[in-house]
């Protein structure tokens, strides 16, 4: 869902390497954000290396509205990193689009991550009192003088990137690209999903498999938690220095972030929603005549329900793919009038049916609400909401945008009180004993600190006051 009350995508990053300097990289990358619009409608942004020299281009908007042939013929070269942006916790504008790009005394060098990291105020503080000075108040910003400050001490961009990580808290898959080399580095603990790649002789990265397939590249593996990995002349290197700490992946990635086509630390999201579709319905069942899911991310879940379940899956509500990002509503009005812009049920499916409708989530429930009145005025017999993910409790601070709890309607209410809220007739939340068991295959852990309040790493705020469901 995509709504003005549920979860933002994250940030996405894709890098490629061409040794040969024989392919159009600026319009491969191109391609490659495309794959990757789902992880954010902010803005985006490309950085080329022309022998030495880097040429970027970057705005608020989509990637078809930022970037046009002219643009892209520009920004020729052959190493690039592009990135794909929404504004999780960090003020909207040009000013924060990334990648960022500087210079130092070895030269230009560009960086774009996706994450957050959590002791930025404490790095920032320090480095102004050194005499630092920052044009922004992106992460990326935060990184790139660490990393430049370790650069001064030490033999190489890679090493300062891996010192670098010594200071860095929270979650970060980062793209370097320096004068003559690509850099990728994956936090120690993994929260953000990134991946290793080949196009020919070229070396792609990318935050999701998806990517790569877009670009008719091969997958090659995911880069580990911790891994530093190095694109030059001489091919790929990696350190693992900083691997070996307990993996976290954010679970979300699985049930709502990433594209259903991508595959993650080994495992498929198709599949994981699918699983979590199976016990959704296995730990909530009702009499029903027809499971549906919400566009888009509700889909495989549901029909992992009605596998499960044996009740035939269907679709309910149509969604128009024609409303994007630039789509303005001012007041409230306009805003409860957008859902059914996007989103509209089809009545000759539902009418005097019991329909178990499946979501990803519920934020601050209103999109629920009215998406459950819209089945209602469609003539739906009973609407029963099923949640393929717990009820959210705590801030998340790597990343996601699930931000202070008095956003969160699970910590105002029980799941009784919710569900009178929502209008429905059942509701019924995926619990977290099931999480870790969703992605199947998968070889990392999983942080699932936006259910259960449990941080991998030390984080600004506890959780707060106990909420008023138990999980």
């Amino acid at each position: 869902m995509d709504f003005t009350d549920s979860l933002h995508e994250e940030c996405g990053v894709f890098g490629i390497y061409d040794p040969d300097k024989i392919l159009d990289v600026a319009h491969i990358s191109y391609t490659a954000m495309y794959a990757l619009q789902h992880r954010g409608q902010e803005s985006c942004g490309m950085v080329v290396n022309n022998n030495g020299l880097l040429y970027h281009h970057k705005d608020v908007g989509l990637v078809n509205e930022v970037f046009n042939e002219m643009i892209l013929r520009y920004l020729q070269g052959n190493i690039s990193i592009c990135h794909i942006r929404y504004a999780a916790g960090c003020p909207r504008g040009r000013d924060n689009t990334m990648p960022l790009v500087t210079k130092h005394t070895k030269g230009q060098i560009a960086f774009a991550h996706n994450g957050n990291i959590v002791n930025t105020e404490e790095l920032t503080n320090s480095m102004v009192k050194r005499g630092a000075v920052f044009q922004t108040t992106s992460d990326a910003e935060v990184i790139a003088h660490v990393v430049l400050s370790e650069r001064l001490k030490t033999e190489s961009t890679e090493r300062a990137v891996i010192n670098a990580m010594d200071y860095l808290v929270g979650a970060y898959s980062l793209l370097v690209l320096g004068t003559s080399k690509l850099i990728a580095a994956r936090d120690p603990h993994g929260f953000r999903p990134m991946c290793l790649g080949k196009l020919g002789n070229a070396t792609v990265i990318a935050s999701e498999s998806c990517a790569i397939d877009a670009i008719g590249g091969e997958f090659i593996r995911d880069i580990l938690p911790g891994e530093v990995i190095v694109v030059d002349k001489n091919g790929i290197t990696s350190h693992r220095d900083k691997c070996g700490k307990p993996s976290n992946l954010c679970i979300f990635e699985h049930i709502y972030f990433a594209r259903t086509d991508s595959i993650i630390d080994g495992a498929s999201v198709h599949f994981s929603r699918k699983n979590a579709g199976k016990f959704l319905a296995k730990e909530h069942p009702v009499e029903a005549d027809i499971v549906a899911g919400v566009p888009d991310s509700g889909i495989d879940a549901a029909m992992g329900y009605a596998e499960e379940s044996g009740i035939p899956y269907s679709i309910a509500l149509v969604k128009n793919r024609y409303i994007g990002r630039t789509f303005i509503q001012a007041t409230q009005g306009q805003r409860e009038t957008s859902v059914r812009i996007k989103l509209n049920p089809l009545s000759a499916v539902v009418k005097g049916k019991r329909v178990v409708l499946v979501d990803d989530s519920i934020v601050r429930g209103t999109t629920s609400a009215k998406l459950v009145s819209l089945l209602r005025e469609a003539g739906a017999a009973e609407v029963h909401m099923r949640i393929s993910s717990p009820p959210f409790l705590y801030p998340c601070y790597f990343g996601t945008d699930v931000d202070s709890q008095d956003n969160l309607i699970a910590c105002k209410m029980t799941i009784e009180e919710i569900r009178k809220e929502l209008g429905a007739d059942t509701l019924g939340y995926l619990s977290t004993k099931y999480l870790g068991d969703i992605a199947q295959g998968s070889n990392v852990g999983f942080c699932t600190a936006c259910f259960t309040g449990k941080y991998t790493v030390p984080v600004p705020y506890d959780g707060g006051e106990k909420c008023a469901q138990n999980v």
